[in-house]
């Protein structure tokens, strides 16, 4: 008898699975206090999410599709479908979450160097080191390529200072990624290089921004007169536009799966939904069964790209239209919820949890990855061809 070598993988993956992933684990885990994020300084919130982490991260599946030399597991686009939809069949989280992962490590596996794969992705893979992003200023938000941050080189290094804002998770991060103006007499979209920098190192200070939500991921990050060594260039010098340019493409992806509930396991909306209502009225169900079909809309969206990027083609501007529904969807889907939990929904920590702060939380997506508006600015001049 042939063995079909996909339901070989299937069936191995699905055995692997049901041995490796802790109870404890399966239960979707989109909730924020049940994100793995890693790094040097994280505290796992129980045995069992330890556990999930370093089975995971062992068999490659962290990073599924990465180089087993880099620290993934080798699989093919088809596998991954795979790995996913099992991942699904039994609710699992998403073993590690990371900036690393969305963003810095696409990047790397296209422009870093062998040298600079082998030295950064594996600990990304491992969770052993957290990531942010320095990308928007003050004055350098929805126009990202007027970074003022700037670079002196100084022969075996550059000697930064400036400002970054909006600086996701930097206090809690052990590296950044950040665009710095290399060459200040360039055009602004030239002279601005990809750099790597250790942020326990001295002259990075960070500092939390407050929210409304009570929780706060953003922060600015402060560069004075500190020191990036030359091997921490990413690509070209003074062409860190190419790099950011394609590293924003696969954050806005990342946006879109998460907004559309497609980031790890995850419940249906209605399902959640039921368990705070005995009884659901027909609004509510219909809002939310016309969510669901969205969020299965972007899904397919979205896979049909990856299928396009496994062939050569990336999703390129598109990306912006896959951010801007993704933002949408995850806003709608916090309103719905909102609405289900009724006064509870209004408690900081009521038997709901923080449904509150997190449906807050839901406003920042309209302007992180790139604001709504420049987002439908892309979609109609670049995507539909529409005059400016």
């Amino acid at each position: 008898m042939t063995v079909n070598p996909t339901e070989e993988f299937r069936a191995q993956l699905r055995d692997w699975l049901q041995e490796n992933c802790p109870q404890e684990m399966r239960d979707g885990g989109l909730a924020e206090n049940a994100i793995c994020w890693g790094g040097k300084n994280w505290v796992f919130t129980s045995d069992a999410q330890k556990q999930w982490l370093e089975r995971c991260a062992a068999k490659g599946y962290t990073v599924p599709t990465w180089p087993v030399e880099y620290g993934g597991a080798g699989l093919t686009r088809d596998q991954e479908k795979i790995f996913h939809e099992e991942m699904g069949a039994i609710n699992a989280r998403s073993p590690l979450q990371s900036f690393g992962i969305w963003m810095l490590g696409p990047a790397l596996l296209h422009f870093g160097s062998h040298e600079q794969k082998l030295h950064y992705l594996p600990p990304i893979a491992r969770g052993e080191v957290r990531w942010c992003q320095g990308y928007s200023e003050p004055g350098a938000g929805s126009d990202l390529a007027n970074v003022q941050t700037k670079g002196e080189d100084k022969g075996d290094h550059w000697l930064v200072n400036g400002q970054k804002i909006w600086t996701s998770y930097a206090d809690q991060a052990d590296w950044i990624f950040a665009l710095v103006r290399t060459d200040k007499d360039a055009p602004k979209h030239k002279g601005i290089s990809f750099l790597l920098c250790d942020m326990e190192q001295a002259g990075v200070e960070t500092r939390p921004i407050k929210m409304i939500s009570g929780i706060s991921p953003f922060c600015e990050t402060f560069f004075t007169d500190a020191k990036i060594p030359k091997e921490q260039i990413v690509g070209t010098e003074n062409r860190g536009w190419d790099v950011a340019k394609y590293l924003l493409t696969h954050e806005r992806e990342m946006i879109s799966g998460g907004g559309a509930g497609l980031s790890g396991g995850g419940r249906a909306l209605g399902a959640v939904i039921s368990d705070t209502m005995e009884e659901m009225d027909a609004t509510l169900r219909a809002d939310a069964m016309r969510c669901e079909i969205d969020a299965l809309s972007i899904g397919l969206t979205l896979e049909r790209y990856k299928d396009q990027a496994e062939a050569g083609q990336g999703a390129g501007d598109a990306s912006a239209m896959l951010k801007y529904m993704g933002t949408e969807l995850n806003k709608q889907r916090h309103e719905l919820m909102m609405s289900a939990g009724g006064s509870d929904a209004l408690e900081w920590d009521g038997p709901l949890g923080n449904r509150a702060g997190d449906w807050l939380r839901t406003k920042a997506n309209s302007i992180e990855g790139g604001t709504s508006e420049v987002m439908l600015s892309i979609v109609s001049r670049r995507v539909l061809g529409l005059p400016a």
